[in-house]
C-alpha cells in the first residue's frame, strides 16, 4: 500500500502550513469586525488572552507530536492515552473544525475578491457560487500534488498578504501620530461579560496553528519541527493580531459599532484613499484567505486519511496517488463536501454572517481537542515515566482556559442564530457517537486493531 511522502518536509515547510491555516490576514480584513461587534474596545485584549491559551495548548500539543508522529495527529494522540472512543471523537471533531474553516475561509475569499473589483471599479463581480466553486476546485488540485508546494505557496502568499497589512497599519499610526489611544488602553465601555463570549472566535483566529502536526509522516525530524512550527506561529500570530487590531479600531476613531458592521474594515479606512490601494489590500487578503482554505483541505484530507486507515470511515480515504503521495481521494472528499455545504447556505444570510457561523462551529470543534489534548500530554508523559510539574501545570492551564471558552459561549445567552451554534455541534458529535457504536457492534476488529496498535510503534 502507498504511503505519504516520508521526510521531505522542512522546517520551513511545515511552518507554512501551520501560517497558512492560521491566515494571520483574515483577522484585521475581516474577523476583527466580528471581535468588535462583542467586546468593542477590549478587541485587543481578546486576542492578547487567546494568544496566551494558544500558546499553552501549542506546549501540550506539541509534546504529544514529539512522541507520537502521526497524519493522524490529534486522533491517535487521544486514542493512545484515553482509549479509541475518546480518539474516533477527537478525530470526528477535529474534521468538523477543519472543514468548517475552510468552508469560512472560502466565503471569506469570495467577499475579498468582490471587495477587490470593487476597489478597481469593475461593476458586475462575479456570481458567488462561481467564486465558491473555483475556491473548492482549486484547493483541491493544488493540495492533491504535492505537499511541498501546496506548503510554499501557503507561506508565500500569507508572506505578502501580512506585509501589505502592516503597511497600512503603519500608515494609520502615522496619521494619529503614534500616541496611545486611551479608550482602548482602559477597555472604555467594557462589559466583563463580554470578554469570555469574544474569546471563542478569538480563538478561532489562532485555529489551524497546530496543523504541522498533521505532516509529522513528512516531516524531517518531527519531533523537534513539529513543536518549533507550533508555537513559531502562535507566538507570530498572536503579536500580529493584537497590534493590527488595536490600529485598525483607532483608524475607526474608536468607532466600535461601525467597525461591527463593517464587512471590510480595511476598505472602509482606506475610502479616503486611493481605490486602488484598496484593491491591493484586498488582494493580499483574498490570496491569504485561499492559503488558509488550501492548508485546512490539506489537514482535513490527513486526518480523514488517517480514519481511513483504521477503518473509523470507508477505507478507500486512507488512499495515498502512486505519484504524488497525498491522500487524492480523501482531499476530494472534502473539497466536494466544502463546496456543496458552502452552496447549500448561500442565500441563509449575508457573506459575513455565514462566514461568522462556521467559525464559530469550526471553534467549537478545535476547542474540544484542545482541551482532550491538555488532558492527554501529562497523562501520556506519566505513562512513560517522563511527566513533571510543568507538564502537569500545562495541562491544568489548557484544561481550564478551553473549559472556560466554551462556557462563555453558551452563557450569557448569545443572539439568534449564534445561540443554536453549540446544539448544533452537539448533534453532530452525537452523530459521531452514534457510529462509533454501529462500527463497535458490526466491526469490533476494528477497535481491536487500533487497541493494539496503542501498544506499539506503528504509524497510522
Amino acid at each position: 500500500m502507498s504511503e505519504l511522502r516520508k521526510d521531505s518536509l522542512s522546517f520551513i515547510e511545515t511552518l507554512g502550513q501551520s501560517v497558512a491555516n492560521v491566515s494571520p490576514t483574515l483577522t484585521p480584513a475581516l474577523s476583527i469586525a466580528v471581535v468588535a461587534g462583542t467586546a468593542g474596545t477590549g478587541s485587543w485584549f481578546v486576542y492578547l488572552l487567546a494568544t496566551i491559551a494558544m500558546l499553552i495548548v501549542g506546549v501540550n500539543v506539541g509534546k504529544l507530536a514529539q512522541k507520537i508522529p502521526s497524519a493522524g495527529s490529534f486522533f491517535l494522540y487521544v486514542s493512545r492515552t484515553m482509549g479509541p472512543s475518546w480518539g474516533m471523537l477527537s478525530g470526528w471533531s477535529m474534521l468538523a473544525a477543519y472543514l468548517a474553516t475552510a468552508m469560512a475561509l472560502t466565503v471569506a475569499t469570495s467577499i475579498f475578491i468582490k471587495t477587490m473589483l470593487t476597489g478597481l471599479g469593475v461593476t458586475v463581480v462575479p456570481p458567488t457560487l462561481l467564486l465558491y466553486a473555483c475556491v473548492s476546485g482549486l484547493a483541491w488540485f493544488l493540495s492533491s500534488r504535492d505537499m511541498r508546494i501546496s506548503s510554499r505557496i501557503g507561506l508565500s502568499l500569507e508572506g505578502v498578504s501580512m506585509a501589505i497589512i502592516l503597511f497600512v497599519c503603519l500608515t494609520i499610526l502615522t496619521k494619529y501620530g503614534f500616541k496611545l489611544d486611551m479608550k482602548q488602553v482602559t477597555m472604555e465601555g467594557l462589559s466583563p461579560s463580554a470578554i469570555p463570549q469574544a474569546i471563542v472566535f478569538g480563538i478561532f483566529a489562532f485555529v489551524g496553528f497546530e496543523s504541522a502536526a498533521t505532516l509529522a509522516k513528512e516531516t524531517r525530524n518531527p519531533g523537534e519541527t513539529i513543536p518549533r512550527a507550533i508555537n513559531w506561529t502562535a507566538i507570530a500570530a498572536g503579536l500580529f493580531f493584537v497590534f493590527t487590531t488595536y490600529v485598525i479600531t483607532m483608524g475607526f476613531d474608536d468607532d466600535v459599532t461601525k467597525l461591527a458592521a463593517s464587512s471590510s474594515p480595511l476598505a472602509d479606512i482606506l475610502s479616503n484613499e486611493s481605490p486602488l490601494l484598496t484593491a491591493f489590500v484586498y488582494f493580499g487578503a483574498a490570496i491569504s484567505s485561499f492559503a488558509c482554505a488550501l492548508a485546512s483541505l490539506n489537514a482535513f484530507g490527513r486526518l480523514l486519511f488517517s480514519l481511513g486507515r483504521y477503518q473509523f470511515v470507508h477505507q478507500s480515504m486512507g488512499m495515498v496517488h502512486a505519484e504524488h503521495k497525498t491522500p487524492h481521494v480523501a482531499l476530494a472528499v472534502g473539497a466536494a463536501i466544502n463546496f456543496v455545504l458552502c452552496a447549500a447556505f448561500v442565500n441563509a444570510g449575508a457573506e459575513t454572517d455565514t462566514f461568522g457561523w462556521y467559525g464559530t462551529l469550526a471553534s467549537f470543534g478545535f476547542i474540544l481537542v484542545y482541551l482532550l489534548c491538555s488532558i492527554c500530554a501529562p497523562v501520556y508523559l506519566a505513562r512513560l515515566g517522563e511527566a513533571t510539574a510543568k507538564d502537569y501545570a500545562f495541562g491544568a492551564l489548557g484544561v481550564v482556559l478551553m473549559a472556560a471558552s466554551v462556557v462563555g459561549s453558551i452563557y450569557p445567552v448569545p443572539a439568534y442564530p449564534l445561540n443554536l451554534l453549540p446544539y448544533i455541534f452537539l448533534a453532530y458529535l452525537a452523530a459521531g457517537v452514534a457510529w462509533f457504536f454501529i462500527l463497535k457492534a458490526r466491526a469490533p476488529q476494528t477497535l481491536l486493531g487500533i487497541e493494539k496498535d496503542m501498544e506499539v510503534a506503528g504509524e497510522a
